[in-house]
Protein backbone atom coordinates (compact mmCIF):
# COMPACT_ATOMS: atom_id res chain seq x y z
CA UNK A 1 0.00 0.00 0.00
CA UNK A 2 1.24 3.48 -0.94
CA UNK A 3 -0.21 5.79 1.67
CA UNK A 4 -0.99 9.28 0.32
CA UNK A 5 -3.55 10.35 2.92
CA UNK A 6 -1.23 11.90 5.47
CA UNK A 7 -3.48 14.93 5.97
CA UNK A 8 -5.94 12.49 7.54
CA UNK A 9 -3.38 10.87 9.80
CA UNK A 10 0.30 9.95 9.76
CA UNK A 11 2.11 6.76 10.79
CA UNK A 12 3.49 6.76 14.29
CA UNK A 13 7.22 7.45 14.37
CA UNK A 14 9.28 4.60 15.88
CA UNK A 15 10.85 7.08 18.31
CA UNK A 16 7.39 8.12 19.49
CA UNK A 17 6.33 4.51 19.99
CA UNK A 18 9.53 3.76 21.92
CA UNK A 19 9.09 6.82 24.13
CA UNK A 20 5.50 5.87 24.92
CA UNK A 21 6.25 2.27 25.94
CA UNK A 22 7.59 3.14 29.38
CA UNK A 23 4.44 5.10 30.22
CA UNK A 24 2.22 2.30 28.98
CA UNK A 25 4.06 -0.10 31.29
CA UNK A 26 5.88 0.46 34.55
CA UNK A 27 5.65 4.28 34.61
CA UNK A 28 1.90 4.36 35.08
CA UNK A 29 1.64 7.03 37.76
CA UNK A 30 -1.06 9.71 37.79
CA UNK A 31 0.67 13.05 37.14
CA UNK A 32 -1.47 14.69 39.82
CA UNK A 33 -0.17 12.32 42.53
CA UNK A 34 2.57 13.45 44.90
CA UNK A 35 4.43 10.15 45.22
CA UNK A 36 7.40 9.18 43.06
CA UNK A 37 5.41 7.48 40.23
CA UNK A 38 3.18 10.55 40.06
CA UNK A 39 6.13 12.92 40.02
CA UNK A 40 7.76 10.94 37.21
CA UNK A 41 4.57 11.21 35.15
CA UNK A 42 4.30 14.93 35.92
CA UNK A 43 7.89 15.48 34.85
CA UNK A 44 7.21 13.83 31.48
CA UNK A 45 4.11 15.97 30.91
CA UNK A 46 5.89 19.19 31.85
CA UNK A 47 8.92 18.38 29.69
CA UNK A 48 6.56 18.00 26.77
CA UNK A 49 4.83 21.26 27.60
CA UNK A 50 8.12 23.12 27.79
CA UNK A 51 9.20 21.70 24.45
CA UNK A 52 6.03 22.87 22.70
CA UNK A 53 6.21 26.23 24.41
CA UNK A 54 9.70 26.71 23.00
CA UNK A 55 8.74 25.49 19.53
CA UNK A 56 5.70 27.78 19.39
CA UNK A 57 7.28 30.74 21.17
CA UNK A 58 4.84 30.94 24.10
CA UNK A 59 4.73 30.43 27.84
CA UNK A 60 4.24 26.84 29.05
CA UNK A 61 1.38 28.07 31.23
CA UNK A 62 -0.56 29.02 28.10
CA UNK A 63 -0.64 25.45 26.77
CA UNK A 64 -3.10 22.69 27.66
CA UNK A 65 -3.02 19.13 26.40
CA UNK A 66 -6.32 17.83 25.02
CA UNK A 67 -7.65 14.74 23.25
CA UNK A 68 -6.98 16.16 19.77
CA UNK A 69 -7.64 18.92 17.27
CA UNK A 70 -11.41 18.59 17.42
CA UNK A 71 -11.53 19.02 21.18
CA UNK A 72 -9.04 21.87 21.02
CA UNK A 73 -11.21 23.69 18.47
CA UNK A 74 -14.36 23.09 20.50
CA UNK A 75 -12.78 24.20 23.77
CA UNK A 76 -11.45 27.35 22.10
CA UNK A 77 -14.71 28.32 20.44
CA UNK A 78 -17.08 27.56 23.31
CA UNK A 79 -14.66 28.82 25.95
CA UNK A 80 -14.14 32.16 24.22
CA UNK A 81 -17.82 32.68 23.45
CA UNK A 82 -19.13 31.75 26.91
CA UNK A 83 -16.63 34.10 28.55
CA UNK A 84 -18.16 37.06 26.66
CA UNK A 85 -21.75 36.11 25.90
CA UNK A 86 -23.15 38.70 28.33
CA UNK A 87 -22.01 41.51 26.05
CA UNK A 88 -20.71 39.94 22.82
CA UNK A 89 -22.77 37.44 20.82
CA UNK A 90 -21.41 37.70 17.28
CA UNK A 91 -18.94 35.21 15.77
CA UNK A 92 -17.04 35.40 12.46
CA UNK A 93 -15.55 32.43 10.65
CA UNK A 94 -14.86 31.32 7.07
CA UNK A 95 -16.59 28.99 4.64
CA UNK A 96 -13.59 26.63 4.39
CA UNK A 97 -12.99 25.77 8.04
CA UNK A 98 -12.76 22.19 9.26
CA UNK A 99 -16.09 20.76 10.41
CA UNK A 100 -14.75 20.82 13.98
CA UNK A 101 -14.95 24.62 13.74
CA UNK A 102 -17.99 25.04 11.50
CA UNK A 103 -20.20 22.69 13.50
CA UNK A 104 -19.03 24.11 16.82
CA UNK A 105 -19.80 27.63 15.61
CA UNK A 106 -23.17 26.49 14.30
CA UNK A 107 -24.06 25.10 17.73
CA UNK A 108 -23.31 28.49 19.25
CA UNK A 109 -26.52 29.63 17.59
CA UNK A 110 -28.35 27.54 20.21
CA UNK A 111 -26.71 29.76 22.81
CA UNK A 112 -27.88 32.93 21.07
CA UNK A 113 -24.92 33.59 18.81
CA UNK A 114 -25.21 35.38 15.48
CA UNK A 115 -22.72 33.91 13.02
CA UNK A 116 -21.16 35.47 9.93
CA UNK A 117 -19.44 33.09 7.50
CA UNK A 118 -16.95 34.94 5.31
CA UNK A 119 -16.45 33.69 1.71
CA UNK A 120 -13.14 32.80 0.05
CA UNK A 121 -11.70 33.28 -3.43
CA UNK A 122 -11.02 30.65 -6.08
CA UNK A 123 -7.83 29.61 -4.25
CA UNK A 124 -9.70 29.07 -1.00
CA UNK A 125 -8.16 32.19 0.53
CA UNK A 126 -10.08 34.62 2.70
CA UNK A 127 -9.68 38.35 2.12
CA UNK A 128 -8.80 40.19 5.37
CA UNK A 129 -10.97 43.08 4.14
CA UNK A 130 -13.99 40.76 4.22
CA UNK A 131 -13.23 39.74 7.78
CA UNK A 132 -12.88 43.34 8.89
CA UNK A 133 -16.14 44.29 7.15
CA UNK A 134 -17.90 41.49 9.01
CA UNK A 135 -16.91 42.82 12.45
CA UNK A 136 -19.50 44.42 14.71
CA UNK A 137 -19.42 46.09 18.11
CA UNK A 138 -20.67 42.83 19.62
CA UNK A 139 -18.22 40.51 17.87
CA UNK A 140 -16.80 38.05 20.40
CA UNK A 141 -14.68 35.76 18.28
CA UNK A 142 -13.02 35.43 14.88
CA UNK A 143 -11.87 31.92 13.86
CA UNK A 144 -9.73 31.46 10.74
CA UNK A 145 -7.62 28.37 10.07
CA UNK A 146 -3.97 28.80 9.13
CA UNK A 147 -3.70 25.94 6.60
CA UNK A 148 -6.70 24.45 4.86
CA UNK A 149 -6.90 20.71 5.36
CA UNK A 150 -8.30 19.92 1.90
CA UNK A 151 -6.37 22.11 -0.54
CA UNK A 152 -3.44 23.37 1.55
CA UNK A 153 -4.12 27.09 1.16
CA UNK A 154 -2.30 29.25 3.70
CA UNK A 155 -4.63 31.87 5.14
CA UNK A 156 -3.38 35.38 6.05
CA UNK A 157 -3.96 34.81 9.76
CA UNK A 158 -1.33 37.26 10.99
CA UNK A 159 -2.80 40.10 8.95
CA UNK A 160 -6.33 39.18 9.97
CA UNK A 161 -5.40 39.08 13.66
CA UNK A 162 -3.61 42.42 13.44
CA UNK A 163 -6.45 44.16 11.65
CA UNK A 164 -9.12 42.68 13.91
CA UNK A 165 -7.21 43.90 16.97
CA UNK A 166 -6.81 47.33 15.36
CA UNK A 167 -10.59 47.56 15.10
CA UNK A 168 -11.35 46.09 18.53
CA UNK A 169 -8.69 44.64 20.85
CA UNK A 170 -11.45 42.88 22.78
CA UNK A 171 -12.26 40.48 19.94
CA UNK A 172 -10.69 37.06 20.49
CA UNK A 173 -8.90 35.54 17.50
CA UNK A 174 -8.66 31.74 17.16
CA UNK A 175 -6.88 29.69 14.52
CA UNK A 176 -7.06 25.99 13.76
CA UNK A 177 -3.38 25.19 13.13
CA UNK A 178 -3.67 21.41 12.94
CA UNK A 179 -2.41 21.19 9.34
CA UNK A 180 0.17 23.94 9.86
CA UNK A 181 2.14 22.24 12.63
CA UNK A 182 3.74 19.58 10.35
CA UNK A 183 4.96 22.05 7.72
CA UNK A 184 5.32 25.56 9.14
CA UNK A 185 7.60 27.10 11.74
CA UNK A 186 5.11 28.83 13.99
CA UNK A 187 5.57 31.84 16.25
CA UNK A 188 2.21 32.37 17.90
CA UNK A 189 3.30 35.76 19.17
CA UNK A 190 4.09 36.94 15.65
CA UNK A 191 0.82 35.51 14.35
CA UNK A 192 -1.06 37.53 16.97
CA UNK A 193 -3.72 34.96 17.82
CA UNK A 194 -5.29 34.45 21.24
CA UNK A 195 -6.19 30.79 20.77
CA UNK A 196 -4.73 28.03 18.58
CA UNK A 197 -5.42 24.31 18.11
CA UNK A 198 -3.05 21.43 17.30
CA UNK A 199 -3.12 17.64 16.96
CA UNK A 200 -0.49 14.94 17.56
CA UNK A 201 -1.43 12.44 14.89
CA UNK A 202 -0.76 14.89 12.06
CA UNK A 203 2.92 15.00 13.06
CA UNK A 204 3.50 11.25 13.44
CA UNK A 205 2.39 11.20 17.05
CA UNK A 206 -0.39 9.07 18.53
CA UNK A 207 -4.09 9.61 18.01
CA UNK A 208 -6.09 10.94 20.94
CA UNK A 209 -3.75 13.80 21.93
CA UNK A 210 -3.88 17.48 21.03
CA UNK A 211 -2.82 20.88 22.26
CA UNK A 212 -4.66 24.12 22.94
CA UNK A 213 -2.98 27.51 23.22
CA UNK A 214 -4.78 30.12 25.35
CA UNK A 215 -2.88 33.39 25.51
CA UNK A 216 -2.55 34.67 29.06
CA UNK A 217 -5.32 37.14 29.86
CA UNK A 218 -7.70 35.88 27.17
CA UNK A 219 -11.31 35.64 28.41
CA UNK A 220 -11.96 31.90 28.57
CA UNK A 221 -14.36 29.52 30.31
CA UNK A 222 -13.09 25.99 30.82
CA UNK A 223 -15.77 23.51 29.80
CA UNK A 224 -14.59 20.44 31.70
CA UNK A 225 -15.02 20.58 35.48
CA UNK A 226 -13.76 18.25 38.16
CA UNK A 227 -10.04 18.91 38.38
CA UNK A 228 -7.32 21.53 38.30
CA UNK A 229 -5.24 19.89 35.58
CA UNK A 230 -3.76 21.80 32.66
CA UNK A 231 -3.74 25.11 34.52
CA UNK A 232 -7.52 24.78 34.92
CA UNK A 233 -8.01 25.04 31.17
CA UNK A 234 -9.00 21.38 30.77
CA UNK A 235 -9.86 19.11 33.71
CA UNK A 236 -9.07 15.40 33.64
CA UNK A 237 -6.11 13.08 34.15
CA UNK A 238 -3.57 13.68 31.40
CA UNK A 239 -2.87 10.85 28.92
CA UNK A 240 0.81 10.70 29.79
CA UNK A 241 1.89 8.13 27.20
CA UNK A 242 0.15 10.03 24.42
CA UNK A 243 1.67 13.35 25.48
CA UNK A 244 5.12 11.74 25.60
CA UNK A 245 4.58 10.33 22.08
CA UNK A 246 3.45 13.74 20.81
CA UNK A 247 6.58 15.31 22.28
CA UNK A 248 8.91 12.67 20.83
CA UNK A 249 7.37 12.85 17.35
CA UNK A 250 7.43 16.63 17.10
CA UNK A 251 10.94 16.81 18.56
CA UNK A 252 12.25 14.47 15.87
CA UNK A 253 10.42 16.39 13.16
CA UNK A 254 11.85 19.65 14.50
CA UNK A 255 15.41 18.33 14.25
CA UNK A 256 15.06 17.88 10.49
CA UNK A 257 12.31 20.39 9.81
CA UNK A 258 13.75 22.18 6.78
CA UNK A 259 14.82 18.92 5.14
CA UNK A 260 11.40 17.46 5.91
CA UNK A 261 9.62 20.36 4.24
CA UNK A 262 11.93 20.19 1.22
CA UNK A 263 11.22 16.47 0.92
CA UNK A 264 7.47 17.10 0.90
CA UNK A 265 7.87 19.81 -1.75
CA UNK A 266 9.87 17.46 -3.95
CA UNK A 267 7.26 14.71 -3.62
CA UNK A 268 4.35 17.00 -4.41
CA UNK A 269 6.06 18.66 -7.37
CA UNK A 270 7.15 15.32 -8.80
CA UNK A 271 3.63 13.91 -8.63
CA UNK A 272 2.09 16.97 -10.24
CA UNK A 273 4.65 16.96 -13.05
CA UNK A 274 3.87 13.30 -13.69
CA UNK A 275 0.09 13.76 -13.94
CA UNK A 276 -0.41 17.33 -15.19
CA UNK A 277 -0.56 16.19 -18.81
CA UNK A 278 -3.29 13.61 -18.20
CA UNK A 279 -6.50 14.25 -20.08
CA UNK A 280 -8.92 16.42 -18.11
CA UNK A 281 -6.71 16.91 -15.05
CA UNK A 282 -6.86 20.15 -13.05
CA UNK A 283 -5.33 21.39 -9.82
CA UNK A 284 -7.32 22.90 -6.95
CA UNK A 285 -4.38 23.56 -4.62
CA UNK A 286 -2.87 26.98 -5.28
CA UNK A 287 0.78 27.30 -6.29
CA UNK A 288 1.71 28.64 -2.84
CA UNK A 289 -0.10 25.94 -0.87
CA UNK A 290 1.80 24.00 1.79
CA UNK A 291 3.87 21.14 0.30
CA UNK A 292 2.04 18.41 2.19
CA UNK A 293 -1.22 18.63 0.21
CA UNK A 294 -2.04 18.35 -3.49
CA UNK A 295 -5.73 18.51 -4.41
CA UNK A 296 -6.52 17.57 -8.00
CA UNK A 297 -9.47 16.48 -10.11
CA UNK A 298 -10.13 14.71 -13.37
CA UNK A 299 -12.88 16.19 -15.51
CA UNK A 300 -15.83 13.83 -15.86
CA UNK A 301 -14.65 11.25 -13.31
CA UNK A 302 -16.40 10.98 -9.95
CA UNK A 303 -14.03 11.03 -7.02
CA UNK A 304 -15.75 8.21 -5.11
CA UNK A 305 -15.29 5.80 -8.01
CA UNK A 306 -11.73 6.98 -8.57
CA UNK A 307 -10.80 6.52 -4.91
CA UNK A 308 -12.24 3.00 -4.79
CA UNK A 309 -10.26 2.03 -7.87
CA UNK A 310 -7.09 3.55 -6.45
CA UNK A 311 -7.62 1.64 -3.23
CA UNK A 312 -7.94 -1.61 -5.17
CA UNK A 313 -4.65 -0.74 -6.88
CA UNK A 314 -2.91 -0.12 -3.54
CA UNK A 315 -3.05 3.68 -3.37
CA UNK A 316 -4.63 5.33 -0.32
CA UNK A 317 -5.98 8.84 -0.94
CA UNK A 318 -9.12 10.75 0.03
CA UNK A 319 -11.74 13.19 -1.17
CA UNK A 320 -11.20 15.59 1.70
CA UNK A 321 -11.45 15.73 5.48
CA UNK A 322 -11.31 12.33 7.15
CA UNK A 323 -13.87 13.52 9.71
CA UNK A 324 -16.45 13.74 6.91
CA UNK A 325 -15.38 10.53 5.16
CA UNK A 326 -18.27 8.24 4.35
CA UNK A 327 -20.43 11.20 3.46
CA UNK A 328 -21.52 11.48 -0.16
CA UNK A 329 -21.78 15.23 0.15
CA UNK A 330 -19.35 17.13 -2.10
CA UNK A 331 -16.48 18.98 -0.48
CA UNK A 332 -17.67 22.18 1.18
CA UNK A 333 -14.18 23.63 0.65
CA UNK A 334 -14.12 23.09 -3.11
CA UNK A 335 -17.66 24.42 -3.38
CA UNK A 336 -16.74 27.51 -1.37
CA UNK A 337 -13.99 28.11 -3.93
CA UNK A 338 -16.74 28.38 -6.58
CA UNK A 339 -16.08 24.95 -8.08
CA UNK A 340 -19.35 23.08 -7.64
CA UNK A 341 -18.78 20.49 -10.33
CA UNK A 342 -15.19 19.94 -9.29
CA UNK A 343 -16.33 19.18 -5.74
CA UNK A 344 -17.52 15.76 -6.92
CA UNK A 345 -14.40 15.08 -8.96
CA UNK A 346 -11.54 16.18 -6.72
CA UNK A 347 -9.22 14.07 -4.58
CA UNK A 348 -6.62 14.97 -1.99
CA UNK A 349 -3.13 13.47 -2.14
CA UNK A 350 -1.07 14.27 0.93
CA UNK A 351 2.51 13.48 1.83
CA UNK A 352 4.75 12.82 4.83
CA UNK A 353 8.30 11.83 5.72
CA UNK A 354 7.88 8.11 4.97
CA UNK A 355 6.83 8.62 1.33
CA UNK A 356 9.51 8.12 -1.32
CA UNK A 357 10.12 9.24 -4.88
CA UNK A 358 9.73 5.63 -5.94
CA UNK A 359 6.25 5.58 -4.44
CA UNK A 360 5.39 8.80 -6.26
CA UNK A 361 6.42 7.26 -9.56
CA UNK A 362 4.28 4.19 -8.92
CA UNK A 363 1.32 6.31 -7.78
CA UNK A 364 1.53 8.46 -10.89
CA UNK A 365 1.50 5.38 -13.07
CA UNK A 366 -1.50 3.94 -11.27
CA UNK A 367 -3.37 7.23 -11.52
CA UNK A 368 -2.72 7.37 -15.25
CA UNK A 369 -3.92 3.81 -15.72
CA UNK A 370 -7.01 4.13 -13.55
CA UNK A 371 -8.06 7.51 -14.96
CA UNK A 372 -7.68 6.18 -18.49
CA UNK A 373 -9.74 3.12 -17.66
CA UNK A 374 -12.50 5.08 -15.96
CA UNK A 375 -12.61 7.69 -18.70
CA UNK A 376 -13.35 4.96 -21.22
CA UNK A 377 -16.14 3.50 -19.08
CA UNK A 378 -17.69 6.10 -16.77
CA UNK A 379 -18.28 9.84 -16.82
CA UNK A 380 -19.82 12.21 -14.35
CA UNK A 381 -22.85 13.66 -16.09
Amino acid sequence: MIYLDNAATTPLLPTARAAMERYLGDAYGNPSSLHRPGREARQAVEEARRFFAGWLGVSPRDLAFTSGGTESNNLAIYGAYLAQRSHRTHVVTTAVEHHAVLEAVDRLRLLGADVTVVPVDSDGRVDPDDVVRALRPDTALVSVMLVNNEVGTVEPVAEIARRVKDVDPGIIVHSDMVQALPVMRLSLGDLGVDLASFSAHKVHGPKGVGLLYVRSGTPFVALAAGGNQEHRLRAGTEPVAGIVGFHAAMAELAQHFDAHRAHLSALRDALWRAIESLDGVYRNSPADAVPSILNVGFRGIRNDILLMRLDLEGIAASAGAACSAGSLEPSHVIRAMGRDREARESIRLSFAWQNTMEEIGVAAGVLSKVVGSLRSRFTNS
